[in-house]
């Protein structure tokens, strides 16, 4: 698949002076940082949009915490980029690892345009 999207955020390619451009695995990774980076409220015009997991992000780790990552983490994605990918697993990473003050996310999802299987991790900062 040779496809391309804009890239995020936007700006300019200055060779061309035109949108900036980003291959179709890279535009999916943005979308999935904006969904989940986003708090819901935040747009103006689709306020809905979003996952709110910076709220979390100085709660203590436990297991209702990384259920409850999981879980927005999966609805978020399930909701917003329904048709272009489908996640496999989430798994929140222990402070010990990230950093104290970081929600570090990793998932693994297939990208449904290439049906090829991707892993990506997400800090919360």
């Amino acid at each position: 698949m040779n496809r391309h999207d804009y890239a995020y955020p936007f700006r300019i390619d200055p060779a061309s002076g035109q949108a900036a451009q980003t291959g179709y695995e890279s535009h999916v990774e943005q979308m999935i940082r904006q969904v989940l980076l986003t708090s819901p409220g935040e747009r103006v015009n689709l306020p809905e949009f979003g996952c709110g997991l910076r709220q979390l992000i100085f709660a203590p780790l436990s297991e209702p915490l990384t259920a409850t990552v999981q879980l927005l983490v999966f609805q978020a994605l399930d909701r917003w980029l329904e048709g272009k990918i489908e996640v496999n697993n989430v798994e929140v990473i222990p402070p010990e690892e990230a950093g104290e003050s970081t929600l570090l996310i990793r998932i693994d999802y297939t990208l449904i345009g290439t049906l090829s299987g991707k892993q990506m991790e997400v800090r919360v900062i």
